[in-house]
């Protein structure tokens, strides 16, 4: 699966290696392409997930503000929730197309 922006691969990995949470498709940190993602400022704290990390998304110099998050430390209740640990899995936003 790749996430895509603009015609830019920004992530691929397999389908295997994604998790699906409430609609959205999160890649595996390694997946996300290097220098796309600038961490935000911008603060939200899910009540089953836990504390939440936004990123802007950087593609042909272009910032896309809060465009993708991440849990890096989600609750282990979240965790058992999902079934995987998502720890640091990256989502985007629906202005990014996910697709094979």
């Amino acid at each position: 699966m790749k996430a895509v922006l603009e015609g830019n691969v920004i992530a691929e990995a397999d389908d295997a290696e994604l998790i699906q949470i409430e609609g959205n498709h999160y890649f595996p940190p390694s997946s996300v392409h290097e220098g796309v993602l600038v961490e935000s400022p911008t603060p939200y704290v899910c009540p089953w997930k836990g504390e939440c990390q936004y990123f802007s998304v950087v593609v042909a110099g272009t910032t896309y503000k809060d465009l993708a998050w991440s849990y890096p430390e989600p609750y282990a209740s979240g965790i058992e929730r999902v079934g995987r640990d998502f720890s640091g899995y990256v989502a985007f936003g629906r202005e990014i197309e996910v697709r094979p």
